[in-house]
């Protein structure tokens, strides 16, 4: 039985990869995007997404917050983890009590424990 969707939003395959693989092992449902416009296209056709997994720096002219905002739009309530190189500069954007960052480098096993934690799993 999996546990919530995730999606996760990296441009960096190899690290999206990796994050896919130990969800996917936690039990999770797992989607990817590779870019902004991507994922919000994939928030438009999974409505059940439960957590957003996103880099800030992101390719294509979308943002990591960007597409929270517009994941927002869909779903108030949706929780987010960032993950950033820069976590004193960008805390200052979080807009929700669902915001969490994670500094890199991080640990999968960091990543998979603060999903379950946003998720209830």
């Amino acid at each position: 039985m999996s546990l919530a969707k995730i999606l996760i939003v990296e441009d960096e395959f190899l690290i999206r990869l990796t994050l896919a693989e130990a969800l996917s092992e936690d039990g999770f449902d797992v989607i990817e995007a590779a870019s902004g416009k991507e994922a919000v296209d994939l928030l438009a056709s999974h409505q059940d997404v439960a957590l957003l997994l996103t880099d800030i720096q992101l390719p294509g002219g979308m943002n990591g917050i960007e597409v929270a905002r517009a994941a927002r739009c869909m779903t108030p309530d949706l929780p987010v983890i960032y993950m950033t190189g820069r976590p004193d500069r960008i805390a200052a954007a979080a807009t929700s009590p669902h915001d969490v960052f994670i500094a890199k480098p991080y640990l999968p096993s960091e990543i998979c424990a603060t999903a379950r934690r946003l998720t209830g799993g």
